[in-house]
């Protein structure tokens, strides 16, 4: 079959069905609800494709639609959306199971008081089957680390506000190396780099990009992403410039400075390429006065140029001619979803998190019962020698404490709140991940919190 190599060249490979994935797209269309105006075009009639071994970058500006196409080839599209096209993979309508791909949140939802050691074990617990010893996933999870270059930061808490830990480059690879435990075969990024300084973009890409030598696995890599610098620019193999829901341009990222250099948007000398398709495509500002492009040319204009001059390029109907041959190969099924840990484990094994993230967390656990400790002293000295006597006093300053005990057990249940929401986002990313129920969740968090409860209890009475 034919493909792109970084030169831009087209040459002629077959890669073996087995060693990867290969994912089309034609004709899509996505729209959402837009209140009383009906509906809203987020993608308009998109086509690409994306192959194994290859980098696939979604670049636009804010609101083009980049992380909407990726949600949609991911099957992870909203329930106010709708789509129509054609997304085909290995040449076939089929869902991605468990274990075949990986979506990589923008927001790096972890737990913060976890090391990175610990974070890796409970996601291998969670996601490798059951009959996988565990001595067998400790082993996955160290190499895995060893694989994005965290070996050095095991052992350091990830961390958060008011707790240091991990840095947004850190934290990001971590995020990373939870979803690819499985080795999976599909990957998709959105905005991997986003927050992140230069080298940190270039560090975090660029070991992404090199997963396969590591672990000998063809990755089809698919992410969005805002504004590469040059050097994360050049790891890229394909690019797909959005705009406004439409496709300005599809092809090698090594030939996009000549398609905009051929239809009269030469990039400056010495100016990062991305930079300037950015610039020439982003109309949020109306027009570009800068020299050099253009005298001003409205960005409307110049993007309705470029859409036209991409329809009617030879790179365009290359594009069509690859995602047909694509699917007129017989490249088989995907293997069926991937075993994961039972329902008894993942219950245990979130329990016991859960149990080591609010042990740990100062204001969820131990500032909590030092509080209760004062209260049980301050209600102490308060009510103390009622009297054992049966009068209509007695009885009413016990009904008083009694008041009083309720009242300060519900505000102190309340002030546990907000750890509880950050407990169900990390819960609700392993939903999205291994098809964790909800139920199973709920009930990791109601045993610790009567656990919490009881100890509580004892310390009052």
């Amino acid at each position: 079959m034919q493909s792109n190599n970084r030169d831009g060249n087209v040459v002629r490979t077959m890669v073996p069905k087995e060693n990867g994935v290969f994912l089309t797209w034609e004709d899509l269309w996505v729209t959402v609800t837009n209140g009383k105006e009906g509906r809203k075009s987020i993608l308009e009639g998109v086509t690409g494709y994306a192959q194994p071994g290859e980098l696939l970058a979604i670049m636009g500006p804010s609101g083009c639609g980049k992380s909407t196409l990726l949600d949609a080839l991911a099957g992870r599209s909203g329930s106010n959306t709708r789509q129509s096209g054609e997304i085909l993979i290995n040449g076939l309508k089929q869902k991605l199971g468990f274990g075949t791909s990986a979506y990589v949140t923008q927001d790096d939802t972890l737990m913060t008081t976890l090391t990175v050691r610990e974070a890796m074990y409970y996601s291998a617990q969670l996601q490798l089957p059951d009959s996988m010893s565990k001595s067998k996933k400790k082993e996955i999870a160290d190499i895995t680390i060893k694989e994005m270059g965290l070996e050095d930061a095991m052992n350091t808490r990830i961390g958060g506000p008011g707790a240091k830990g991990l840095s947004s480059g850190q934290k990001r690879r971590v995020s990373i190396c939870i979803e690819i435990l499985t080795r999976p075969k599909l990957l998709f990024l959105d905005e991997p780099t986003s927050g992140l300084d230069s080298a940190a973009s270039y560090y975090v890409m660029s070991r992404i990009a090199s997963l396969h030598k590591r672990d000998g696995i063809r990755r089809t890599i698919i992410a969005s992403i805002h504004q590469p610098s040059s050097e994360v620019f050049q790891i890229f193999h394909n690019l797909c410039l959005l705009s406004s829901g439409r496709t300005v341009y599809f092809g090698p990222a090594s030939t996009a400075t000549e398609f905009f250099t051929t239809n009269g948007f030469p990039c400056p000398t010495l100016q990062n390429p991305s930079d300037h398709f950015l610039k020439t495509i982003n109309k949020d500002f109306g027009k570009d006065l800068e020299q050099g492009l253009d005298g001003g040319i409205p960005t409307e204009e110049a993007i309705n140029s470029l859409t036209r001059s991409y329809k009617s390029s030879e790179i365009y109907q290359q594009v069509r001619r690859q995602v047909s041959e694509i699917c007129k190969q017989d490249w088989g099924a995907l293997e069926k979803k991937r075993n994961h840990a039972g329902f008894v484990i993942q219950c245990l094994v979130l329990t016991r998190r859960s149990f080591v993230n609010m042990y740990r967390d100062i204001g969820y656990y131990w500032l909590r019962l030092a509080i209760y400790v004062a209260l049980a002293i301050g209600l102490a000295t308060v009510f103390y020698d009622v009297g054992s006597s049966y009068a209509y006093a007695s009885i009413q300053v016990r009904g008083s404490l009694i008041m009083f005990i309720t009242a300060f057990l519900t505000f102190m249940t309340i002030g546990g709140f907000p750890s509880f929401v950050e407990d169900m986002k990390v819960c609700f990313v392993c939903r999205l991940s291994i098809d964790l129920l909800f139920f199973e969740a709920s009930i990791n968090l109601f045993l610790c919190t009567l656990i919490l409860l009881t100890s509580f209890n004892m310390h009052l009475d």
